[in-house]
């Protein structure tokens, strides 16, 4: 089909998330429409080869054996994804979602889908996000910064945590899909919960938990975003953790039963959101909404959202009228925009 786009789906990855890329890649080539799309998979080990031709996707999933593939290093693939027209990372975590395939992709001149090396460093980094939502005027909740190396300094935890009540959510700073984080109901489960998310990421942030809804809401644009209808997580567990994600026994109401001037709210910062980091093309930002004051706090924005079919990103935009299909198509093109303003001297007009 002459004329096609030729787009490289980039999936697998280092992270701990590396099984949640394979479901979401999984969706994702299955809704690139093969009459505009002329669609290449590139798969990436856990061990960071690249894996280019044959079948990637069945290879990671164990569904196959790898002969079919060329497994190459990260300086050969470089020239061989440079020859596709429009990277679409579908990489969950860290070494995907925090800025270095971004990197990557600046310096083979390729345009991509989603957030730029900024946006996505400072929306994978949930200390920097928090920093930079509360420069923005954004509410979050009250939480602190720890370091691995001071996990050994009961004193030194006991100053920095001082002001914050129990529940407290303990959270790898660099890490998704809820990967490392626990509940700590009390002192005595927090040296647990520390050292879990610790083995994630030298960087910890600790959050006061509050009785809330969960709430989620997508953007879809780039210097003028728009936000979906908001849905609600209604977890199986006690809180949404990776496996409440998952397995599919959490339900996902959308969109959500609150009142439409939360809901509004809600959509409003969720753009600025958005705006504050400069993400681009998609992203979904979650929120608290506090149970009794109805208070709205923002909880922390994804540069690239989960794509599996329990995933609230594309259920959201299909609640707004815009189909799974429609979605994936939108996206690369606002990839292609992107790229076009950024580099005028291509020619094309940047649209949104």
């Amino acid at each position: 089909m002459p004329g096609r786009i030729r787009v490289a789906v980039v999936f697998g990855g280092q992270s701990a998330e590396h099984s949640v890329s394979l479901q979401s890649a999984r969706f994702v080539l299955s809704a690139l429409d093969p009459s505009r799309f002329d669609v290449v998979q590139v798969g990436i080990t856990g061990e960071g080869r690249f894996l280019l031709g044959g079948e990637p996707l069945k290879a990671l999933s164990g569904e196959i054996g790898q002969s079919g593939s060329q497994e190459l290093a990260v300086t050969q693939a470089a020239a061989e994804v440079a020859g596709v027209d429009v990277v679409f990372p579908v990489l969950h975590g860290p070494h995907g979602e925090d800025g270095t395939l971004q990197g990557f992709l600046e310096l083979a001149g390729v345009p991509y889908v989603g957030a730029g090396v900024l946006g996505s460093a400072v929306g994978m980094d949930k200390a920097v996000m928090k920093m930079v939502f509360g420069q923005a005027g954004l509410p979050v909740v009250p939480w602190r910064l720890l370091l691995r190396s001071e996990l050994g300094d009961e004193g030194l935890l006991t100053e920095r945590l001082d002001g914050l009540v129990y529940p407290l959510f303990v959270k790898p700073a660099n890490m998704g899909s809820s990967v490392g984080i626990s509940r700590a109901l009390g002192p005595d489960e927090l040296p647990a919960a520390l050292h879990a998310a610790g083995r994630h990421d030298r960087r910890i942030v600790v959050e006061q938990g509050i009785d809330a809804r969960e709430i989620e809401c997508g953007v879809l644009g780039n210097d003028h975003p728009q936000a979906s209808v908001v849905g609600e997580v209604l977890s199986s567990g006690e809180f949404y953790d990776f496996q409440a994600k998952y397995d599919g026994s959490s339900g996902l109401e959308i969109p959500a039963q609150v009142d439409p001037r939360v809901a509004e709210e809600i959509r409003g910062y969720a753009v600025r959101a958005f705006q504050a980091v400069d993400a681009a093309g998609m992203a979904r930002v979650d929120f608290f909404v506090e149970r009794g004051t109805g208070r709205v706090y923002v909880n922390e924005i994804n540069t690239i959202p989960g794509f599996t079919r329990f995933s609230m990103f594309p259920l959201l935009w299909q609640a707004s009228g815009v189909s799974f299909e429609e979605l994936c198509g939108r996206l690369v093109d606002l990839a292609l925009a992107r790229f076009a303003e950024r580099n005028p001297a291509g020619g094309a007009e940047p649209t949104d």
